[in-house]
């Protein structure tokens, strides 16, 4: 903001004891009618003083060696009030002082602007934030201290610093250097806008860096198991049991959209009669702490049946003895490979499957679906809705041969 008005004044001061001899030289600075006085740390003759213009009188070297130094004390005066406005800092006589003086508010860097934002969502892990949305903050802030560190050959920078080159030089390092995926580079740029987001509403930035740069993600195919697939994993039955208990808890998945983290901490109590007298589960999504409410289908009942009394379920209140992912989908690799399936099957593709296969294709509708999966908004389930494209365009080339079958038998 820039000031009304703006005077510098060097005058002399006598001290409270001082009946004669030099006195001390003070600067007074003076913005919109608000003074501040600075020492200037030397002393003068009162006779060899010119009041009204604030500098020493007379041609021998030691006046003009005096007021050279007031001349460029004069400059830094200025050189600080540019340092304020290129800061967008108020102007004003005690900033000038305090810039001049050392007594400035401490700068803010970026790195310590993360690290606040990191230990204040750590402390609430468990309760606000997920861990693994603390674990992803903390890989945000390595990925932005490498970063600065191969760009700058520098441990942080200020915030005044950040600017649209840093933002676009920061993607990409993500996506050369770290070797991200577009995706996973800006899901990390994301992670370090909000902490620029947070600066800029504190006032510790006055301009947003992003203001220019897309962080737009590119729309990812969900891979689902087809109705055929989904049929052959149900109708296999492995010599192994471990296999048919990994493949148990996969249909289990299949059928109700749980994610796995979801299906893990499933408890028997979670799994209540609804409003149709059917099995309903009532829980909370863990990745996002929404509410889902879903009617089980019938093979999702068996597999709770299945496993109601497994010791591990009964000590525990949970609903399903559930391996850790990594098991889970070693597992059902091999799953995949003993039904003849070409795909990678992972455990999330069951949520993709009961999204698909299961629901949409069969005419449930996409917003009792987004509820089912518990998403925020439908735009989330909306990606699913172009998986089932392509079933329409199967089908319908089904029906483009029947019509020209018809047409052959009636031609």
């Amino acid at each position: 903001m820039l000031e009304k008005s703006f005077g510098l004044f060097f005058y002399l001061k006598q001290s409270k004891n001082q009946k004669k001899g030099p006195q001390y030289i003070y600067l007074r600075i003076t913005v919109d009618g608000v003074s501040k006085e600075l020492s200037t740390k030397r002393q003068w003759e009162q006779s060899r003083w010119n009041q009204s213009a604030g500098r020493a009188t007379g041609s021998k070297e030691d006046a003009k060696a005096l007021n050279a130094y007031l001349d460029v004390f004069n400059g830094q005066v200025f050189q600080a009030k540019k340092v304020l406005m290129q800061t967008d800092q108020e102007i004003t006589a005690e900033a000038i002082k305090n810039l001049l003086t050392g007594q400035s508010e401490r700068k803010r860097t970026i790195l310590q602007a993360f690290k606040e934002h990191n230990d204040q969502i750590k402390s609430l892990s468990g309760r606000d934030y997920a861990i693994g949305t603390v674990n992803r903050y903390k890989i945000a802030y390595e990925h932005t201290a490498s970063f600065i560190k191969w760009k700058y050959d520098s441990d942080d920078l200020e915030l005044r610093e950040l600017n649209y080159e840093f933002v676009s030089q920061f993607a990409y390092w993500l996506k050369s250097v770290r070797m991200c995926g577009h995706n996973s580079a800006m899901k990390y740029l994301k992670n370090f806008k909000k902490i620029v987001l947070e600066c800029i509403k504190k006032d510790w930035l006055s301009k947003d860096p992003f203001v220019n740069f897309k962080t737009t993600l590119k729309e990812v195919i969900r891979v689902a198991l087809t109705k055929e697939e989904l049929s052959r994993i149900e109708t296999k039955l492995f010599e192994n049991d471990r296999l048919n208990h990994v493949k148990d808890i996969f249909l289990f998945s299949c059928y109700t959209g749980l994610a796995y983290i979801d299906v893990a901490k499933l408890r028997q109590s979670d799994v209540i009669t609804g409003v149709d007298g059917g099995w309903w589960i009532i829980s909370k999504r863990h990745k996002t702490d929404t509410a889902t409410r879903i009617p089980l289908l019938p093979p999702a009942i068996e597999v709770l049946k299945k496993y109601k009394d497994n010791p591990k379920c009964s000590s525990n209140n949970l609903a399903l003895p559930v391996l850790s992912n990594q098991k889970m989908n070693s597992y059902l690799k091999e799953i995949a490979d003993r039904c003849g399936i070409d795909k990678n099957l992972t455990f999330h593709i069951a949520r993709h499957t009961f999204a698909t296969t299961v629901t949409l294709n069969n005419g449930v509708p996409i917003e009792s679906v987004s509820k089912m999966l518990g998403h925020k908004s439908l735009k989330q389930t909306q990606h699913y809705a172009k998986i089932v494209d392509i079933k329409i365009s199967e089908d319908m080339a089904v029906l483009k041969q029947k019509l020209l079958d018809n047409n052959k038998q009636t031609g």
